[in-house]
């Protein structure tokens, strides 16, 4: 045995070391959320991460909302408790996966073509097992964060939160006593501009949500027989013109912030007027930032009927509506005037949209700790399509950013990971994150 390889048998393990397989392990323990309670639940995972935060000395609760649905809290105590106390969360459940899509099993962990594989891998088990890799190696090295940092490893994130992060805050809103900020998913990946600037898009708002369903009443009839009251032929009119509608700009702070440092970053001026010229100058995430530009309503369930010669009294669609901060009732307003008066539209499950400034102490330390692991690194700010659990700790007065950090590969479609087939993340972009949070924790 060489001298180098005896010497790494006997340093310390870091949170570099175990990060990858952390994910792994995660990956492995499936937490698929249907929507309801018939998938395994969260419990494995938040038992899991228990037992990893108990082996370095903290003292974990799990907290169950319904059968198998648990989170995982635990504090940690910084080096000045009378500071305001910062929050990281992430969440444990992933959609869904069909393994017959997949070059690699979802629930496999393999490691190919240097990245882990599976479901969960950026939504969001990477930044689970970066948070437990750091957390780990600081409590076994006795390295104590300026501040107390709360930790919650969250259920149901994927179906809005209710078992999960909103359980907690109406349930036990003690356990965030003194959190003041927080930083969580879908933030601080990087965009590669040119071989002297990477971006780094740090999540600073949030669109709003209107899952809703759509009904239309008619007349049961015989399928043989003209009917002038088809509710299948209202409903499906009144869809078409919902999914067919183009939604007009709108520019919220957020977005006109990253545009203006994407010009700035581009050396070119970017038209507002023109944003599909924007756009394809975006590559990989021009999808993730389109969605921010626009409200938007997209079908996405259609149900009616139950036999073939008979005509039903009632069809129902179900639409996941999206709507930007300060534009709610443009939105409603807009989707009433598309559906018309036939529709009766009722919402499933329904929050707030998110927006706060990207300045102070928190985004400085977010700024350094990238240029210290990216010498060519700029934080910008940008805002997310979809929800995350951020929406529940808004309600707490917590401020949310989105910063689970990531150096991602020029040619790696990031976006299109979100939920998709062979999502995977790279294993240096792992290990490149615990560098990043753990020089974070030094400066928060």
């Amino acid at each position: 045995m060489s001298e180098s390889n005896r010497a790494d048998k006997t340093r310390p393990v870091s949170g570099e070391d175990e990060v990858v397989d952390l994910c792994r392990e995660l990956i492995r323990i499936d937490t698929s959320n249907y929507g309801d309670h018939s998938g395994p639940g969260e419990r494995a995972a938040a038992e899991y991460i228990a037992e990893k935060l108990a082996e370095v000395g903290l003292e974990p609760q799990i907290f169950e909302s319904h059968k198998g649905r648990a989170s995982t809290v635990a504090r940690i105590e910084g080096e000045d408790p009378s500071r305001p106390a910062l929050l990281i969360h992430g969440h444990t459940d992933v959609v869904p996966a069909n393994a017959d899509d997949w070059t690699h099993h979802p629930f496999s962990g393999e490691i190919a073509d240097g990245c882990v594989w599976g479901r969960g891998a950026v939504d969001m088990k990477d930044m689970d097992a970066m948070t437990l890799a750091v957390v780990r190696d600081r409590l076994r090295t006795g390295r104590k964060p300026p501040r107390d940092i709360v930790l919650a490893f969250l259920a149901d994130e994927e179906a809005g939160g209710t078992y999960g992060a909103r359980h907690l805050v109406d349930k036990h809103p003690d356990l965030f006593e003194g959190v003041t900020e927080a930083i969580g998913e879908v933030g601080g990946f990087s965009f590669t501009v040119n071989e002297k600037l990477r971006l780094y898009l740090v999540e600073t708002a949030q669109k709003g949500m209107h899952w809703m369903r759509l009904t239309v009443d008619g007349t049961a009839g015989h399928g043989s027989m003209t009917n002038n009251d088809n509710a299948i032929t209202e409903l499906c009119e009144a869809v078409g013109r919902l999914g067919r509608h183009t939604w007009p700009v709108r520019m919220t702070k957020t977005v006109r912030s990253f545009l203006d440092e994407l010009s700035d970053a581009l050396g070119t001026p970017l038209d507002p007027e023109d944003m599909e010229a924007t756009l394809a100058k975006l590559g990989g995430i021009a999808k993730m930032v389109g969605a921010t530009l626009r409200n938007s309503a997209a079908p996405t369930m259609l149900g009616a009927g139950y036999k073939v010669n008979v005509i039903p009294g009632q069809a129902t669609a179900h639409v996941d509506g999206r709507f930007l901060p300060g534009y709610e009732q443009e939105f409603l307003a807009d989707l009433d005037r598309l559906l018309g008066p036939r529709v009766k539209r009722e919402d499933v499950h329904g929050d707030k949209a998110l927006e706060t400034s990207f300045d102070g102490a928190l985004v400085d330390a977010m700024q350094v700790a990238l240029k210290a692991e990216d010498p060519i690194a700029r934080a910008v700010p940008y805002m997310l399509s979809g929800g995350t659990d951020a929406k529940s700790f808004d309600d707490l007065g917590i401020r949310c950013f989105g910063f689970a950090p990531l150096k991602l590969p020029p040619e790696l479609d990031f976006a299109g990971m979100f939920h998709g087939v062979d999502e995977r993340v790279p294993v240096e972009g792992l290990t490149f994150g615990v560098r990043v949070l753990d020089r974070f924790l030094d400066q928060c």
